[in-house]
């Protein structure tokens, strides 16, 4: 992404809202299937989520993923649309899976976390706005 405009509130939960779209659609993972921790990186993303107390690091990690997983579903959406047999379309969808499952470890995150930050991102205005902040300053840099 060379640039993105400035955010503002409707058009990052616009944005949230599409990629969660998306990953629900690629990633069709129940959440009994969502890996198990033995010891989350942070207590705050357990079961019950409180905004207040997840760190800037987490929140960083979660931007940096968020931002990967993005470019991985627009960078591949044109195939996934192309495949023209459905066993096609899914290996597409297995692999663009396996790639933001991916992307998302190697920013110390779980799938489960990534989906409660992004989920909470779009449900709490306030922690909504931090992300938005931390995704301005990281596609200036």
């Amino acid at each position: 992404m060379k640039a993105m405009p400035k955010l503002k509130s409707q058009g990052l939960k616009l944005l949230v809202a599409l990629v969660m779209t998306l990953l629900v659609w690629v990633m069709p993972v129940s959440a009994a299937e969502l890996p198990v921790t033995a010891a989350p990186a942070e207590p705050s993303l357990g079961r019950s989520l409180d905004a207040d107390d997840i760190s800037a690091e987490k929140i960083n990690q979660f931007v940096r993923a968020y931002l990967q997983v993005l470019a991985l579903i627009e960078g591949r959406e044109a195939e996934l649309q192309g495949a023209e047999m459905e066993p096609e379309s899914q290996q597409i969808q297995r692999e663009i899976e396996a790639q933001a499952i991916g992307l998302i470890q190697a920013e110390k995150l779980t799938l489960q976390e990534y989906l409660q930050l992004l989920s909470l991102t779009n449900i709490d205005a306030e922690f909504g706005e931090r992300v938005a902040a931390q995704l301005q300053e990281s596609v200036q840099q």
